[in-house]
C-alpha cells in the first residue's frame, strides 16, 4: 500500500523538505538496528489539537536510549516543540507523529562510537488495522513465534531491533488471514501482541500481563489502566495462561496505533458474543472521551500544539 508523504519532517534540529531527510547506507543503525523511537498522536479537541501525552512519550524515548547506552543530542522541550513545529509545517488538524533517535555514520562495528541523528515525522494516520476495526474488532491468532526470554533483549526499550519480533508475528498473522498476531512469553504464558499491549475482561475486571512477560510498558496500556481504576473498575495485573484468551468474556489490544481496538475472535474461537462488548465499550468511550471533552483530562495529559 502505497504511503501519502508530508511535504515537510523535522531532522537533526531543522524543518526540511521531505525528500532531503536521507540517511546514508553506512549508518550503524541501518546494519544493527541501533535506533530507539515513540508513536505518538495528536488529536483534534474542542480546545484546540492536542499532543496525547508528549512529555511521558519523549521521557520513555529518552529511558530506551539510555538502556542502550545512545547519548541524545537534544533535551525533552526541544524535541517537544520540535513534534510541534512538523505539525504546523504540515497543515494537520491532528497527527501520528515518529521521533526516532538513531546511531548514525561514523564507526563500524558492534561497540562503535558514532553521532546519534534525529527525525521526527508527523502524518495522517487513521485506525491503525483497519477501517472499521474499532467498531467491529479484529480475528487475531496466537503466534507461533515467542517473544525474547529475560536478560536477552530489553523488552522495556522501545527500540528498533526488537520490532524484528513483531514483524514476525504480524506477517504470519496476516499470511495466515488473521488481523493481528498474539505473542506468548519465553514461559509460555501470555505476552502481548505483535504492537499492542492485551486487556482480557473476566467478571467485569480488567485483566493484563505484567511488564515482566516480555512486554512493552506502553502509554496506552497505563492510561487505560488509570481510566478504568478512576471509573471503580477493578485491573489486575497478572500472568495469563494462552487459554484464558479463548474463555475470556471480552478482549481487547492497545497501542497509540492501535488505540483501543476490540478482538472478537482468537485462533477461530469466538471470545465472548463474538463481538465488542460493554466493558471495551466503556473502555473506549473513556479513552476517546479525553480527546471530545467527555473524559476529563485531570492529569495534563493533553498538550496543545
Amino acid at each position: 500500500m502505497s504511503q501519502q508523504y508530508p511535504p515537510f519532517i523535522w531532522q537533526n534540529g531543522a524543518i526540511k523538505p521531505w525528500a532531503e531527510a536521507t540517511v546514508h547506507v553506512m549508518a550503524h543503525g541501518l546494519h544493527y538496528g541501533s535506533s530507539v523511537f515513540e508513536g505518538i498522536r495528536s488529536y483534534a479537541t474542542p480546545n484546540g489539537q492536542a499532543i496525547f501525552r508528549l512529555t511521558e512519550h519523549l521521557q520513555r524515548l529518552y529511558a530506551s536510549a539510555k538502556i542502550y547506552d545512545m547519548p541524545m543530542p537534544y533535551d525533552v522541550p526541544t524535541l517537544a516543540q520540535a513534534c510541534r513545529d512538523v505539525i504546523k509545517a504540515n497543515g494537520l488538524e491532528k497527527a501520528y507523529l515518529r521521533p526516532i533517535a538513531y546511531r548514525g555514520l561514523g564507526g563500524f562495528g558492534l561497540s562503535a562510537d558514532t553521532p546519534t541523528d534525529m527525525a521526527i515525522a508527523a502524518w495522517h494516520m487513521g485506525p491503525y488495522l483497519g477501517a472499521d476495526v474499532l467498531e467491529a474488532g479484529i480475528d487475531a491468532c496466537v503466534s507461533s513465534w515467542q517473544r525474547f526470554a529475560p536478560n536477552t533483549i530489553p523488552a522495556g526499550a522501545k527500540a528498533g531491533g526488537n520490532y524484528l519480533s513483531g514483524q514476525l508475528i504480524a506477517r504470519e498473522a496476516r499470511r495466515l488471514g488473521f488481523g493481528e498476531g498474539i505473542a506468548l512469553a519465553s514461559t509460555g504464558l501470555l505476552s502481548e501482541g505483535a504492537g499492542e499491549n492485551l486487556f482480557l475482561v473476566m467478571n467485569g475486571e480488567l485483566h493484563t500481563t505484567p511488564v515482566s512477560a516480555a512486554l512493552l510498558n506502553g502509554i496506552t496500556r497505563n492510561t487505560l489502566i488509570t481510566l478504568a481504576q478512576d471509573a471503580g473498575m477493578k485491573v489486575v495485573e497478572r500472568d495469563i495462561p494462552r487459554e484464558y484468551l479463548y474463555l475470556c468474556d471480552e478482549l481487547f489490544m492497545c497501542g497509540t496505533a492501535a488505540e483501543v481496538t476490540p478482538i472478537r475472535s482468537v485462533d477461530g474461537r469466538q471470545v465472548g458474543a463474538g463481538k465488542p462488548g460493554p466493558v471495551t465499550r466503556r473502555i473506549q468511550d473513556l479513552f476517546f472521551g479525553l480527546f471530545d471533552g467527555r473524559t476529563k483530562d485531570t492529569r495534563g495529559w493533553l498538550e496543545y500544539v
